[in-house]
């Protein structure tokens, strides 16, 4: 029965001898398998393709660096997009980034009251797009929805990055285990 956690325990940090040093130990052998540099052609070649994205090289390399992985689709919701108001067009500006990209496919997730074909319909420059989660929803059915839609573009979540405009659309990332999350602000200098 020692091992077990009483009511209330919140198995905080072991109390055992050596642990600290086990842990420098750990950390020390992690960063001896770290490359500490990048090659130069390596370097050329994800600046290239941050470019493709529409995103500065800082940012790509983040979202590389946290999954291991490039980036294959750009999931965007409508606040993203701006697609707020009447009418269910982007403006201009973001229209015209989002024709910038290549080589990624170019997702939305669209509130209501607005429906995701008429956003697609009138945004050509848009690959995809589906009904985001209401703000009411259950963090499962968030979850649901929002991996649902990444699979049924074919892509592996893992490989998405989420661009946002509200606190909310922030949880889309972590609930669909994405490469990471974006404020719009962040990825549309204009905004």
């Amino acid at each position: 029965m020692g091992d077990i956690a009483g009511i209330g325990h919140n198995r905080g940090p072991a109390m055992d001898r050596g642990v600290s040093y086990r842990t420098y130990q750990w950390k020390k052998a992690r960063q001896a398998l770290m490359p500490k540099t990048i090659p130069l052609f390596v370097v050329k070649m994800r600046v290239r393709r941050a470019a493709e994205l529409g995103m500065d090289y800082a940012t790509y390399a983040r979202c590389r660096q946290a999954t291991g992985h490039d980036i294959l689709a750009l999931l965007f919701s409508s606040n993203a997009l701006r697609v707020i108001g009447p009418g269910s067009e982007m403006p201009d500006a973001e229209a015209r980034a989002l024709d910038k990209v290549r080589a990624a496919k170019k997702l939305t997730l669209v509130h209501g009251p607005k429906a995701p074909g008429a956003v697609l319909q009138a945004n050509p420059v848009l690959d995809a797009a589906g009904a985001a989660p209401r703000f009411t929803d259950s963090w499962s059915d968030m979850r649901d929805r929002v991996r649902g839609f990444i699979r049924d573009q074919g892509m592996p979540a893992r490989q998405v990055l989420i661009i946002g405009d509200a606190p909310l659309e922030e949880d889309w990332s972590t609930a669909a285990q994405a490469c990471g999350y974006l404020r719009s602000a962040e990825y549309f200098a204009h905004q």
